[in-house]
């Protein structure tokens, strides 16, 4: 699943594949919201973890889960 992440002040957003499911997603971010936490953790399918800082968060766009189809279809 593709996670994006927008960034306060930052003309830039934070893009990468996951194997978390949404609700994982979804989950970890209100938690650490209503926690007053001061940052969120992610990890993509490549072992790289991201540190997020909560304060700065603009937006989490959550992609589909289903795999892209390849070809035609008639």
């Amino acid at each position: 699943m593709e996670i994006r992440i927008g960034i306060a002040n930052t003309g830039r957003e934070l893009s990468f594949e996951t194997s978390d499911s949404a609700a994982t997603v979804k989950q970890s971010v209100a938690g650490a919201l209503d926690a007053g936490a001061t940052h969120v953790t992610f990890a993509d399918v490549k072992g790289n973890s991201y540190i997020v800082p909560t304060a700065g968060l603009a937006y989490i766009e959550l992609g589909t889960e289903e795999s892209r189809r390849v070809g035609f279809v008639a």
